[in-house]
This record gives C-alpha cells, structure tokens and sequence, in this order.
C-alpha cells in the first residue's frame, strides 16, 4: 500500500471539486479504516457543497454512502476484523451519555456525528470512521448497490418497518426518485398494497415493474381523491420533497393514517388541520437510522432482491456526478468508485 490517496474535498462553501492526494490516515482509538470501493452521492451532501450545515468546517471530504472493506483497526476496537466489507452511512457516531442515548435511542443522540459533515467521508478512497458507525455488507451484495443502501435505503426501509402499517394495507410512496424507487420495492416486499404516486403517465411502467400494485398520476388526477378509492392509506411515504405537493396528500390517508416525510422540502408544510382531527390522522418526519438499522436494511435488501437503480461514476469525475444527483437527471442514484 502506497502512502498517499485520492480524494474529493470541498475549501470552501459552494467551492469547486478539487481532486487532491493526501496521506492515508491512520485510525484512532475506537476507529476503522475503511478501504472505500464505492460511495454513493446523495442529495443531503448539498449541505457540505453550499455550506449549509452550521459550524462545518473546511477543507471537507463529503459522502456517507460508503461501502468498502477494513483495511485497519484502531485501539480497543473489537467485533470487527480486517478485510471484513462494511458500510457507513449518514449516522456517523453517538456519544452514549446524553438522555436519548441512555435510554438506547442512538439515533437521536444529542451529540450525534453525521459522516462526512463532522469527519471526512467517502468521496476518498480511504475513510476514517468510528466502529460504532459501522454496517457489516453481505457478501453476494455488490458494494456499488450497498452504498446507496447507506443512506437512501435505510431511510425509507427504516421508516416504513416503522411506520404501523401491516401486511395488506395500503401504502402510498410519492414520488419515483432516489429514496422512492427504493421505497416502492420495500412496500411490495414487505406484503403492503403498493402505490405509486408521480407526476406523468410515463412513470407508470416502471412504477409496476418496481412492484406497485397500482400507479396514480398526480398530474393528471387528484391523487389524495384517488386513494380514497381503495378507502385511504395507512401510510403515505413523501419522498419527492415538494411542500405543496406533500401537503395535499393528507386527505387521502385512512382514518388513523399517517403521512410520513423522510425528505425535507425547502418550504414548511400548510396543512388543514380538520382533516387531521376528523380521522385521527397524523404527519410525522423520520430520521434515517443508526448503523443497526442500516444493517438491517442491506440484510433486508440482499434476502429480498431490492435493488438501486444507479449509475457509475469513477472518483475523478466526481463534478459531473454530483451535478446529474443535484439536476434531477441520475436514473436514481449516482455512485463513485474507487478507480485504483
């Protein structure tokens, strides 16, 4: 092993990708180093590119969509082997001592470290990563596939396991991007009746081939209207992050309902609140989940068959990767890999 590596980083807020070789860090006590094969880009890294993360400091290497292996284990960490694959997402470390963590709800720590915002993330082909962030990957599954498991998938796959909804009710995901792609084949598997919601009947295809029962057109219909017509959903999953568009779902959820938002729109929510009161119905937001959960999600995945749609970018064309995520063009998740 050489002593320098690539990296993508960031000087400066709404800086440009710079391609720079820094040495290979060692790890810590209570941290791994992790040999990246793949990390996928995902929309929340628009807060490390436009510096809209409070207190971030630069220079900045972004990504937690991370999937590689141990190359080497710092003190005191145990449970973990070299060589062994694993991921690291969005939830990058808890401190064990704050309220929420006491009572074992990691997620919520108050001192929570988020991967490649407090530290350098996978935009490198080497990361520092504390054990505790750590996913073990399935062997037959491709680290291309696991990356964006990290982050987009254990977001929706965490909220709908936890969302209330049981097998044969009625599921809504609106929109077919990034995260709801991957939520339509969560549902379906998970024994829900599945629907679609998008904006075109050209998105109905592949709605149906990625295991919706039935596919809603809100452009060209009322889609809360619609899904009165199977009696209401038990959840609607808003994954197309549109205010207005989230907003006008709510009458079409189920007495006792819930309207679940794992991606945030820019504009706050307006929402009537009689239809709320006259069904018990209710709007909730959902954090993506700890390094267990995406665990979960990428054991899930491999024995169920879910797949990203992705496409591949080597890490010196990283400018144009992140370009067609934040352009709404990649067909669904852009990933970079490690060209060593």
């Amino acid at each position: 092993m050489g002593t320098n590596m690539k990296a993508a980083q960031l000087s400066k807020a709404g800086g440009n990708w710079e391609l720079v070789e820094r040495a290979i860090p060692g790890p810590g006590v209570g941290q791994v180093r992790v040999k990246v094969e793949a990390c996928g880009i995902c929309h929340s890294d628009v807060l490390v590119k436009d510096g809209l993360w409070p207190g971030l400091q630069y220079p900045r290497v972004p990504g937690h969509e991370v999937a590689g292996r141990i190359d080497a284990l710092g003190g005191g960490v145990t449970g973990w082997s070299e060589g062994q694959r694993v991921g690291v997402g969005w939830h990058g470390g808890h401190c064990f001592a704050c309220g929420p963590c006491r009572r074992g709800d990691f997620a919520m720590c108050v001192h929570r470290k988020v991967t490649g915002v407090d530290f350098d993330g996978g935009y490198a082909e080497y990361l520092i990563a504390p054990s505790t962030a750590l996913a073990a990957i399935p062997e037959d599954l491709p680290a291309e596939e696991a990356g964006p498991f990290m982050c987009a998938g254990v977001t929706v796959y965490n909220a709908l396991r936890h969302s209330g909804a049981r097998g044969g009710d009625v599921v809504a995901v609106h929109g077919i991007g990034g995260l709801g792609h991957l939520g339509v084949q969560y549902a379906r598997r998970m024994g829900f009746h599945t629907v679609a919601i998008g904006r075109g009947s050209d998105k109905e295809a592949l709605a149906k081939q990625l295991g919706a029962h039935r596919y809603i057109d809100g452009g060209a219909s009322n889609a809360a209207a619609e899904m009165q017509t199977l009696g209401g959903a038990r959840v609607i999953l808003a994954t197309a992050p549109n205010a207005a568009a989230i907003s006008a779902l709510v009458e079409g959820l189920a007495v006792d309902g819930t309207l679940l938002v794992p991606a945030a729109p820019a504009e706050p929510l307006i929402v009537n609140v009689m239809p709320l009161i006259m069904g018990r119905r209710s709007v909730a937001g959902w954090y993506s989940g700890t390094a267990r959960d995406s665990q979960d999600t990428l054991e899930f995945s491999a024995l169920s068959g879910v797949h990203p749609m992705i496409e591949k970018f080597p890490l010196d064309r990283v400018a144009e990767a992140y370009e067609r995520m934040h352009s709404g063009k990649a067909r669904f998740r852009a990933v970079l890999t490690m060209n060593r």
